[in-house]
C-alpha cells in the first residue's frame, strides 16, 4: 500500500491552492484528480469574476475569504502573470423599488470591510457607462475578471514545483478510518489503495458523495447537496459596456448579469435552474427570459443577438426558496474520521477565495508553516 502524508481530493481551482498551499509548508502531497485535466466542472465554468465581497453576511465564511480572498489573488496574478484584468462593476437598480435593496448592499459591503464601494446617481452611473439605464450603482472598483484556466495552470505549476504529485484519471471510489489514517481506494488505469493522515476533500460537485464513501464517517453530519445549473449566453457585436453590470438581486444567485472575458466579449448569466443530475447543455428557448432580464438595465438589446454559450453547475447547501448557506469547512469534529476535511458548498465565491480557503483550511487542519489565530 502506497503512503503519503496528504491526500487533496479534486483538482479544481480549490483543490489547487489547497496543494501547493500544503506543499510550499513542506508538507509530502498528491492531488487525485477523477477526470483527465484539472479544473473541468464548477471552476471553468462559471463568470470568471474576481468578487469583492459585498453580497455575504457579515461574520461568514463566503464574506472574510472573499475580501481576503480578491487581495491575496490580485497579488499572485501580478506574481505568477496570470492574465486578469480590474474592471470593476455596476450593482444597479433600475426601479424605486430597488433603492433599498441596494443601500443594503452597501452596508453591507462595508460591514464586511470591502474596499472601493461607491454610491453614484444615475447621471454619474450614465457618465461611466453611456447605454446604461438605472436610478442608482454602486460602483465597486476592486471587481475583477481572471483567466481561470491560466490561474489553475500557476496554480499547478507551483504546487508541483513544491514537490506536490498531482494524478489524473484518478478517481476516488472509497475509504475507511484505519489506525489513526484513511486508507482510500482509488481507481483509473493505476487503481492502488492510498494510506494518508490527512486527506482533503475538494470534489465540488463530488465531494459529498466522496465524504459518505469513507467508512467511520457520521452520515448524519453530511448535508444534502443541491444542483444549481446557471446558462450562459454570448452577445453577438461589441460589448456595449466597458465594466460589469449587475442587477440588484432579486431572488436566488445574483441575477442575470453581464461579464466580460478578457478579449473584451461580452457574455450574460447566469440563470438558475434546479436540477437533480449534472448535465452541462443550454436549451436556446432560455434566451427568452435572458432579453427581459437585461433589458431592465440594457433596453437596446437587439432582438436575436444572443446566442448559447456554456453552462455551470454549483453545489449549493440550499434548496429552492431557502436561505442561502456559507461555506461548510467540515474537520474531524463534525463527522467523526481523524485526518479528514470536507470542503462542502464551494461555489461562488469559491474561484475568488480559492488561496484564502487553503490558508485557512491548512491553518485548521495544523499543517502551515506559521500558526496563526483563526
Amino acid at each position: 500500500m502506497e503512503q503519503v502524508e496528504c491526500v487533496v481530493i479534486g483538482a479544481g481551482v480549490v483543490g489547487l491552492a489547497l496543494a501547493q498551499e500544503l506543499a510550499e509548508a513542506g508538507r509530502e502531497v498528491a492531488l487525485l484528480e477523477a477526470e483527465d485535466r484539472p479544473g473541468t466542472g464548477t471552476s471553468s465554468r462559471n463568470s470568471e469574476v474576481i468578487h469583492a465581497g459585498m453580497h455575504y453576511p457579515a461574520g461568514s465564511l463566503k464574506a472574510a475569504l472573499c475580501v481576503a480572498g480578491n487581495r491575496a489573488l490580485y497579488g499572485y496574478c501580478v506574481r505568477r502573470q496570470v492574465a486578469h484584468r480590474r474592471c470593476g462593476k455596476l450593482i444597479v437598480a433600475t426601479h424605486a423599488g430597488q433603492l433599498e435593496a441596494l443601500a443594503r448592499i452597501q452596508a453591507q459591503g462595508e460591514a464586511n470591510g470591502v474596499p472601493e464601494l461607491d454610491w453614484l446617481d444615475r447621471s454619474q452611473a450614465a457618465a461611466l457607462e453611456p447605454r446604461l439605464t438605472c436610478l442608482a450603482a454602486l460602483h465597486s472598483r476592486s471587481t475583477g475578471i481572471v483567466d481561470s484556466h491560466g490561474l489553475m495552470r500557476a496554480l499547478r505549476q507551483d504546487a508541483e514545483a513544491a514537490g506536490a504529485m498531482v494524478a489524473l484519471c484518478s478517481p476516488v471510489l472509497g475509504g475507511a478510518a484505519a489506525d489513526g489514517a484513511i486508507e482510500l481506494e482509488v481507481g483509473g488505469a493505476s487503481a492502488m489503495r492510498l494510506r494518508a493522515a490527512h486527506v482533503f476533500n475538494c470534489a465540488g460537485l463530488q465531494a459529498v458523495a466522496v465524504a459518505t464513501s469513507v467508512r467511520g464517517v457520521r452520515l448524519e453530519a453530511m448535508p444534502r447537496l443541491h444542483l444549481a445549473k446557471g446558462n450562459y449566453f454570448t452577445l453577438a457585436g461589441p460589448a456595449p459596456f466597458s465594466r460589469l453590470v449587475y442587477p440588484v438581486p432579486e431572488a436566488a444567485g445574483l441575477g442575470v448579469h453581464l461579464t466580460l472575458d478578457l478579449a473584451g466579449q461580452a457574455r450574460f448569466g447566469p440563470d438558475v435552474e434546479w436540477v437533480d443530475r449534472i448535465d452541462f447543455g443550454v436549451d436556446p428557448a432560455r434566451a427568452e427570459v435572458f432579453y427581459g432580464a437585461i433589458r431592465r438595465y440594457w433596453p437596446e438589446l437587439p432582438d436575436g443577438s444572443l446566442q448559447p454559450a456554456y453552462a455551470g453547475i454549483r453545489p449549493k447547501l440550499q434548496g429552492p426558496g431557502e436561505p442561502a448557506r456559507d461555506f461548510l469547512v467540515q474537520g474531524p469534529d463534525q463527522h467523526g474520521v481523524a485526518g479528514l476535511w470536507n470542503l462542502l458548498g464551494i461555489e461562488s465565491p469559491g474561484l475568488t477565495a480559492c488561496l484564502a480557503l487553503a490558508a485557512l483550511v491548512t491553518r485548521r487542519a495544523g499543517l502551515a508553516r506559521e500558526q496563526v489565530p483563526l
